[in-house]
């Protein structure tokens, strides 16, 4: 009779031990459901905050374009955007951002016109990669990613055959590309490499000028087979306090005779980069927007979330 109890007792010990680890896993489980569900509330929220941010942002920029005939970095769009409040019923966190002038940057799709190589263009992105102290080198493989054809750049191309030999294998875009990103394709493109160039490239529609008053001091210098880099130092101190007084003057000695109808003072493309945090989540969105020079209008043409 005892032995019956003893087995009687070890039973309901087991039961009692597998129903407690059974509550404990399944309260567990209902704490991860209840977490993931309320980070992908926050993330939704955040997202559509950050996209409501454009509205804002468009306003700010067709504002410029009706008041202003220049883009320079002292005018409030160039002002980064302190981190403001998000405060209602249904979310509490904070946004920040910044705007950025892509026109001050030199657009990669400008390698390519017509479906063929821009030669004014092409030496323009050698002298920015030698200013940066990268290969030269990557110009032709750049343009050879871009054009229509597979005939290899001399001497530094790279079409189909160098790419397909790879693991995993591609094959050249053979077309303007959207995505400043993909540069990190290109044969010889090394992390370092990318890195040092992404602030001074970008991928934009069509074939577009360079806004003197915002490009960098390498942009500047890849303008001209001649222009130091002091003498693009000495240009950036100019144009301080407001943008140059007379462009057109001030670049002329420097800027290659080629590239003089591919500079200017306005721009037609900039990036918003907002960033808003609800509670532990964070998103970064990224929107490149057009203005129309005519009507001032604000049109996004592209976003991407976490990455440019």
């Amino acid at each position: 009779m005892k032995r019956v109890r003893g087995v009687a007792l070890i039973t309901a010990l087991l039961i009692t031990a597998i129903a407690g680890s059974v509550a404990a896993s399944l309260s567990w489980d209902n704490s991860l459901d209840v977490r993931r569900t309320t980070v992908m509330l926050y993330r939704d929220q955040a997202i559509l905050v950050a996209v409501g941010s454009e509205g804002w942002v468009r306003t700010i920029l067709k504002e410029d374009e009706l008041l202003s005939d220049t883009d320079h970095l002292d005018e409030i769009w160039a002002t980064e955007i302190p981190a403001l409040p998000i405060d209602s019923e249904a979310v509490q966190g904070q946004i920040w951002g910044v705007i950025s002038d892509l026109q001050g940057r030199f657009n990669i799709n400008n390698l390519v016109a017509n479906g063929e190589k821009d030669e004014p263009a092409f030496e323009q992105f050698e002298r920015l990669l030698v200013a940066l102290e990268l290969d030269p080198r990557l110009a032709g493989a750049t343009l050879d990613w871009l054009d229509s054809n597979q005939e290899e750049e001399i001497p530094d191309g790279a079409e189909d055959p160098i790419y397909t030999g790879l693991t995993p294998a591609y094959r050249t875009a053979d077309r303007a590309i959207s995505n400043i990103t993909e540069l990190a394709a290109v044969d010889g493109m090394d992390q370092a490499s990318f890195e040092i160039l992404l602030p001074h490239v970008v991928a934009l529609p069509g074939r577009t000028a360079i806004n003197v008053n915002t490009a960098s001091v390498p942009v500047l210098q890849s303008l001209g087979p001649n222009i130091s880099r002091s003498d693009a130092e000495g240009l950036v101190a100019e144009r301080e306090g407001g943008g140059f007084l007379n462009y057109s003057e001030s670049m002329q000695a420097y800027v290659d005779e080629q590239l003089q109808p591919w500079i200017a003072e306005t721009s037609n493309y900039f990036q918003l980069k907002a960033v808003v945090q609800i509670d532990t989540v964070r998103v970064s969105l990224f929107t490149v927007l057009h203005r129309n020079s005519s009507t001032g209008d604000v049109t996004p043409i592209l976003r991407s979330l976490g990455t440019i």
